[in-house]
């Protein structure tokens, strides 16, 4: 959420700032800028009217010592008065701070000067590319061919069970699964994140503490009895560990992962793009959370990028690394770099992770605060990254590897696997 003093001291500059995103904001911000400006002007005239009742109320004791009733009496009319209207200037703020409020979380996170104008993935900036794209020949088969054929991903049972974009993974599938979880932790942790396993549900707070509320509500699975929301990813639970804590200096950086499944919605997916594990509604995912003084914040990105490209490389997979444009940045991230590996059978690049700056826009929604040097409290910065999602990964293993009727497991991966080919 964007502070109140950025939006009063250089309104101009936000409005500039979210065209970027493509948000027109000039609306918002205007009417934000007046409600803000009334909000102060309500508390002022509060803290004048309760400051009167107080030195009012003490005048009465006195007077009723001195025998004056009569004045007594009309300074209690005073003070009767004072709090029927201090009454309603709580009222009135609490009005004005409520419809304040409900406006200040329509407005995205804004753009850091790196991101590049653009609409839409189209105008996305590739910044990187890494290892060979493979020539497959005519023996190439997609992954949902390539499942069914060797038995290790079942896509209609899982429909069976639950409904579609729910697998159900089995023999080497599933241990390919655990292999990859478990080879993702360990780079992870020996890089010094701390893991943590959090619940896979949140509360109603922890999805507004990082932007998934009330934003992407319709993309969330939700326990209605419970007001309980499924995470659409590790990130929501793992970040508001640290909601309403205050750090101190020494304390950064934060580092931490965590593996969790993953169930989002994805209300209005369709086409040939949600085909076998391209778009699911559970998936794994193994993510990475780092919470950091703001001056390091963009030093502590690059290594967050370097880490999950390390972890890319590992795999063998033919890979791109982006920068979003305006235009497809989400609305809490102030910078993203999208990482993509080819999928040699689809003629396609698929996404397996994004990593994130969103700077102090998450950190003022969790009340996440440090104390720095001068003891003054501070906003920190909060940032994430998939090291790595699951699906797409495994999409590309299968496909990019498969050779000679079988399908070979990277080096790197088969201590995990315990098994160097599935066939």
């Amino acid at each position: 959420m964007l502070t109140l003093k950025l939006l009063r001291d250089d309104p101009e500059y936000v409005v500039r700032k979210l065209a970027v995103k493509n948000f027109d904001a000039r609306e918002i911000v205007g009417k934000i800028v007046s409600l803000d400006e009334n909000r102060r002007r309500l508390q002022t005239e509060l803290d004048g009217c309760l400051s009167q009742q107080k030195q009012k109320a003490a005048q009465i004791g006195g007077l009723m010592k001195e025998g004056k009733k009569a004045e007594a009496d009309a300074v209690k009319a005073e003070v009767s008065s004072l709090k029927e209207h201090s009454k309603e200037l709580e009222k009135q703020s609490e009005e004005n701070n409520a419809e304040l409020n409900s406006l200040l979380v329509l407005l995205p996170n804004i753009p850091c000067d790196l991101v590049p104008e653009g609409k839409d993935s189209n105008d996305n900036v590739v910044v990187k590319m890494g290892n060979k794209i493979p020539d497959l020949g005519p023996d190439a088969l997609p992954h949902w061919e390539l499942a069914k054929k060797f038995d290790i991903i079942d896509f209609d049972l899982g429909v069976k069970l639950t409904g579609a974009g729910f697998p159900v993974y089995k023999g080497k599938g599933a241990r390919l699964q655990r292999a990859l979880i478990n080879m993702f932790l360990d780079i992870n942790t020996a890089a010094g994140y701390l893991e943590v396993e959090p619940p896979v549900m949140v509360n109603e707070a922890s999805g507004f503490g990082t932007g998934q509320l009330p934003d992407k509500e319709g993309q969330m699975y939700h326990a209605n009895l419970d007001n309980f929301y499924l995470v659409p990813t590790a990130e929501v639970p793992v970040t508001n560990i640290y909601r309403d804590v205050i750090l101190n200096d020494g304390d950064f950086p934060v580092k931490m992962t965590a593996y969790t499944p993953c169930f989002r919605r994805e209300a209005g997916s369709y086409g040939k793009d949600v085909r076998g594990l391209n778009r699911l509604h559970q998936f794994d995912k193994v993510e990475i959370v780092r919470i950091e003084k703001p001056e390091n914040s963009y030093k502590a990105l690059d290594e967050m990028i370097a880490h999950v490209e390390g972890i890319v490389s590992r795999l063998g997979l033919p890979y791109r690394i982006l920068r979003l444009c305006g235009g497809d940045l989400s609305f809490t991230s102030a910078i993203t770099y999208d990482f993509e590996v080819y999928s040699a059978a689809q003629g396609r690049w698929l996404e397996i992770s994004s990593v994130s700056n969103f700077e102090s826009y998450q950190a003022n929604r969790l009340h996440l605060r440090y104390r720095d040097e001068s003891g003054k409290m501070q906003l920190a910065h909060t940032l994430n990254g998939s090291s790595l999602a699951l699906p797409r990964v495994v999409a590309a293993l299968l496909e990019d590897n498969y050779r000679d009727g079988k399908i070979y497991i990277p080096e790197a991966l088969r201590p995990y696997t315990g098994f160097d080919c599935i066939g």
